[in-house]
């Protein structure tokens, strides 16, 4: 009994250990994020229950706190309102003191009411998971003991502090503060990784800010989520169901007309809009206009690539002197971009009519088809077909 009822080597402990602490992070990035906060998917109920016990046994998380704090991150993402915005409080604060943010924001009632609606309140949820969230794990502890002996303590140890410091920790903290992004979503996320593999696809922050709703949490197509990868195969046995992906713009074959399922197809997919936008003419313009050399093009294609895709929140006063002498440089950039920022007034006037917005989106584009940059009118051009497509599963 020293060594647990299972007796198990190092290395089978630590293969155990790990697979345990996965789990915990795809009930998370599962069944807390995409299905209970944004919605993206439904779970039968057996395996939203058996994730839910999972969470209470080895984080003692609530699922209705949880939701609403992290609902509440979107609603006010990177304003003092933020619970854990490192733009605010500091990269620092929110990687090494995430949980403390977090239970700060739980302790305040207005947020768990206004934000945590929709969440289980079931009998189990009122009389068991929510008032005695430190019995599941004391339990988690007094089964690793017993199942491990003494090294159950490590083990319970390790997943204790698993989710705070990757979900509270480093998404919250380094997802928002550093990695690359493929959309100019209105905030400072960031994606960390290309694969979402160590933190089930959350490490695609950038991606999930553009799309909240998504059940999908890759983009490109070198980009892997493992999270998606299960929740597939949930579906393939009949226990889950997606309710929504992030959309993708399809072209029209002779479609020439800007009518409203162009305006519903730009608004819906404004983040590939903005993306296409900076690849189809915003970095021709600026090869033509600015390169000296191939060695300065890549250079070149590296910074204002990044200038434009790292959005307000993560431009620094440097970004800001750099895009300046950029646009100062060449007409044609100033140019074009201004016909991007103008092409984000046509959604961003959400108090306007459709009429409004489709009267705005046709002057845009014919403006920018007489505007005499090749790229800019290519691309209002190839605009007018644009229709929506959802995502293929």
């Amino acid at each position: 009994m020293f060594s647990g009822v299972l007796n198990w080597s190092w290395w089978q402990v630590l293969l155990i250990t790990l697979g345990m602490t996965h789990i915990t992070i795809a009930a998370v990035t599962i069944y807390l994020h995409r299905s209970q906060a944004h919605r993206a998917l439904d779970l039968h109920p057996v395996v939203a229950h058996g994730l839910r016990f999972w969470l209470w046994l080895t984080t003692g998380m609530n699922t209705r706190e949880w939701v609403a704090v992290h609902r509440k991150h979107h609603a006010r993402c990177e304003t003092r309102e933020d619970p854990h915005s490192p733009q605010v409080l500091g990269l620092a604060k929110v990687l090494w003191q995430g949980t403390e943010l977090y239970q700060t924001a739980t302790a305040d009632q207005t947020i768990l009411e206004r934000f945590g609606h929709g969440t289980p309140d079931d009998w189990i949820e009122r009389h068991l998971y929510r008032p005695h969230k430190n019995l599941g794990i004391l339990l988690m502890f007094l089964i690793d003991l017993v199942l491990f002996g003494p090294i159950g303590i490590t083990i319970w140890a390790v997943q204790m502090i698993w989710v705070p410091f990757f979900a509270a920790g480093v998404i919250n903290g380094i997802g928002h503060y550093w990695g690359y992004r493929n959309f100019d979503s209105p905030d400072a996320a960031t994606n960390i990784l290309p694969w979402g593999i160590l933190i089930g696809g959350e490490e695609l922050h950038n991606n999930h800010h553009a799309f909240p709703s998504s059940a999908k949490l890759s983009s490109k197509p070198w980009e892997f989520d493992l999270g998606w990868f299960y929740i597939r195969g949930l579906v393939a046995l009949g226990l889950a169901k997606v309710r929504k992906i992030s959309p993708s713009l399809a072209v029209v074959s002779g479609k020439d007309r800007i009518d409203m399922d162009t305006l519903r197809a730009v608004i819906l997919n404004r983040m590939n809009v903005l993306a296409r936008y900076v690849h189809e003419v915003w970095m021709p313009v600026s090869k033509s206009e600015l390169c000296q050399s191939p060695e300065s093009c890549r250079r070149l294609y590296r910074q204002v690539r990044k200038i434009l895709l790292q959005g307000e929140f993560r431009m620094t006063e440097r970004s800001r002197l750099q895009l300046q002498r950029v646009l100062q440089e060449s007409q044609s950039l100033r140019t074009v971009y201004q016909y991007r920022d103008r092409l984000k007034d046509v959604w961003e006037k959400t108090a306007s009519s459709q009429d409004i917005l489709l009267q705005s989106l046709q002057d845009w584009c014919r403006q920018a088809e007489s505007s005499g940059i090749k790229a800019l009118q290519d691309f209002a051009r190839d605009l007018r077909s644009y229709a929506v497509q959802p995502s293929a599963m």
